[in-house]
This record gives C-alpha cells, sequence and structure tokens, in this order.
C-alpha cells in the first residue's frame, strides 16, 4: 500500500529522526493498521502530482487536501479530517499592510505565490487577484524562498499549514496573516483515492467514521498542533 504526501508540516513531514510524521500522516498509519492492510509505504511527491500519481496507481491513497468540485471529477475523497482557514505567509514588515485577498486585489501589483493546482489559486482569482499577480510554484519550500527574497508579497495556502513551517523552521522574519472568514470560510480536507477504489474509500471511511472526534483522535491532532474548536469543526 503506497500513500503520497507533500512535504507540508503540520500535516506531512520528515522529522529531524528522518521519520515521516505529521497529522495526516499518522491518521493514515492508523487507519490502515485498523483495516490490516499490512505494509504501507509513504511516498513523497509535489503537489500537483497526487492526482495524477492515484490515476495511474502510482500510489493508492494521498493524504489530505480539499475535496473541490473539479477534483471530484478525477479522484473519490473520504469523508472530511479537518477543515481549515487559509492564510497568508508575509515577511513580517508586511503584516501591517495584507489583510487577505482582497487588500491584494487593490493593490494591483503586489505578486502572490501559490502552489500549482492547489485551490487557493481559485478563491484570490474570485476575490479580484489578477492573473498576472501570480506566480506559480511546485513546492512549498519554494514559495516560502519567493516570500523571504521579496520576489512575491506573500504567499496563499492553508493558515495552519503556515504556522507549522514557522513552528518547525529556523525563519524568523516571516508571520502569518489570516484571511478572513468572509472572504473563505474553512475549506475541508481528505484523503483522495482513484475513482476504481471505491471499496477501499468506504472502508476508510468506516473507520474514520468511529475514530473521527474521540478521545485518542483529539490527542492525536493535539500533538500537532490542532484544538478541540479545530476537530470540531468536522463532527
Amino acid at each position: 500500500m503506497r500513500v503520497a504526501y507533500p512535504i507540508e508540516p503540520p500535516f506531512n513531514y520528515v522529522d529531524d529522526a528522518g521519520a515521516v510524521t505529521g497529522c495526516d500522516v499518522e491518521l493514515a498509519r492508523y487507519v490502515l493498521d485498523q483495516l490490516d492492510i499490512g505494509e504501507v509505504e509513504f511516498v513523497e511527491t509535489e503537489f500537483a502530482q497526487l492526482l495524477p500519481g492515484l490515476a495511474r496507481d502510482d500510489w493508492q491513497m494521498t493524504t489530505g487536501l480539499f475535496a473541490s468540485p473539479e477534483r471530484q471529477r478525477v479522484a473519490l475523497f473520504s469523508r472530511s479530517i479537518w477543515a481549515l482557514p487559509d492564510g497568508l505567509l508575509v515577511r513580517k514588515e508586511d503584516a501591517q499592510c495584507l489583510a487577505g485577498y482582497r487588500s491584494l486585489a487593490v493593490s494591483g501589483d503586489l505578486k502572490l505565490a501559490v502552489i500549482r493546482d492547489q485551490v487557493q489559486h481559485v478563491t484570490a482569482l474570485e476575490l479580484g487577484v489578477t492573473p498576472g499577480q501570480f506566480c506559480v510554484f511546485e513546492t512549498y519550500a519554494d514559495a516560502v524562498r519567493a516570500v523571504e527574497d521579496g520576489t512575491v508579497s506573500a504567499f496563499a495556502s492553508v493558515a495552519r499549514a503556515h504556522q507549522g513551517f514557522l513552528q518547525t523552521s529556523s525563519a524568523d522574519g516571516l508571520a502569518v496573516v489570516d484571511v478572513p472568514l468572509l472572504e473563505r470560510a474553512p475549506a475541508y480536507g481528505c484523503f483522495a483515492f482513484a475513482l476504481t477504489a471505491n471499496e477501499l474509500r468506504n472502508r476508510v471511511d468506516q473507520v474514520l467514521n468511529t475514530f473521527i472526534g474521540g478521545t485518542e483522535h483529539r490527542k492525536l491532532m493535539k500533538a500537532f498542533g490542532f484544538a478541540d474548536a479545530d476537530v470540531d469543526r468536522i463532527l
């Protein structure tokens, strides 16, 4: 059994001992262990390759990503495993000048980093950020470097991913600006499967439905910085 993940702490990352971990990784481990799947291999990949890899059978499952209508046409999704708001990673000196996607749209000339195929690109477009303002990157690390060196003014992703990055890195000149909920409500993340893997998806959901929201699940999520209120959003 192969499970694909992109580097995006606290959801998926490699710790100092070289072990793959994160809240999505550990939840997937728990679920697949309950299903007695056997050996499970976690495969690091770029975000844009997660769904194409499912279609090619390079892997049979991915860690969490937003189940947008476009993605539901090419993959199956589990029940929700988290629901989280967006955030902008910015330089600290710019944190008071930016208040979300619309503040970037109003400026007209500020650049916004996004990861290829992530939903924040579409959200920003809908809120007025123009196509010429985007810089598209393949990896989280590349987008962070663009913020640090001033290539872009902000990097849009899940706020919790940015917070997790700052907690696990030595970067001290960056900050997270929360995207207002009126611009973007918390969106639901799910495990993804190939369109032909309905049986596997249903078995995973059976385990998730009995585990999510319980004491052990809350303990798992707390270890990666999630509060009970974060868990309550998906109940």
